[in-house]
């Protein structure tokens, strides 16, 4: 009885510090103050909140519209979601036609037409990859957007769906890009192969596709993607 009791006293202190942090950052907004969230304890409050279910019933719909006003205030530029997501797929229907192009070709203007494919699929797959898995587990995105200090076009989560998903299907919504990414040069590293394009656009296939990967150790694990799922595995333990 008195652990229980001790468990719910803490419980509800919780409560009460996460529902005067998000007030205070509404009363805030309401006068038209930008804060910072993290300085305010916002993300503190939103991984007490990951970490319980029944604050997140409470809550998320609160969390998601704070993230959103801050996020509008952040983006550089935003896109509806359809025509985004129409762009992407046509930007990844291009790359396609641009490798399909370099067949039949001599080596050096295939090298060329492959390669072109490839960087535009580098750039149009890693938000679709995001997207559809998101959708797929039942997230709900917002925007497409370019924010500030990220040129990489990207897809932003509607926050409080993000927060009613499952930890560990959210971690692996922010490894899906990721993995979309890393996966394009040696999936088309057969094509070239079969394509006859020059050796060296072969090469740099494997090269790009191994600096990726050495990318995504040294820096993506400590401040992006992968570091992401790291995060909400974590909550997912």
């Amino acid at each position: 009885m008195v652990v229980a009791g001790t468990i719910r006293a803490m419980s509800d202190t919780r409560t009460e510090e996460i529902e005067a942090t998000l007030r205070r950052i509404e009363e805030m907004s309401a006068a038209g103050e930008h804060p910072s969230l993290g300085t305010l304890g916002f993300w503190r409050a939103v991984g007490a909140v990951k970490r319980d279910p029944v604050l997140i019933d409470r809550f998320a719909d609160r969390i998601g519209a704070i993230d959103q006003a801050a996020f509008t205030e952040w983006a550089r530029l935003t896109v509806p979601m359809w025509l985004g997501t129409a762009f992407a797929m046509i930007a990844t229907f291009v790359g396609l036609g641009l490798v399909a192009l370099a067949y039949g070709r001599d080596p050096r203007t295939g090298a060329v037409l492959f390669l072109a494919g490839t960087g535009v699929l580098l750039g149009s797959t890693h938000g679709l990859g995001h997207l559809l898995y998101g959708w797929s587990v039942g997230m709900r995105f917002t925007v497409w957007f370019v924010g500030r200090g990220r040129p990489q076009p990207g897809v932003k989560t509607d926050y409080a769906s993000y927060l009613r998903t499952p930890a560990r299907r959210r971690a692996w919504m922010h490894a899906s890009g990721a993995i979309v990414t890393k996966a394009v040069p040696f999936v088309l590293l057969p094509s070239a192969i079969i394509a006859g394009i020059a050796g060296w656009a072969t090469a740099l296939l494997v090269v790009l596709g191994v600096a990726q990967l050495v990318t995504d150790v040294v820096w993506s694990t400590k401040s992006s993607d992968w570091a992401k799922f790291r995060r909400e595995m974590k909550y997912a333990q």
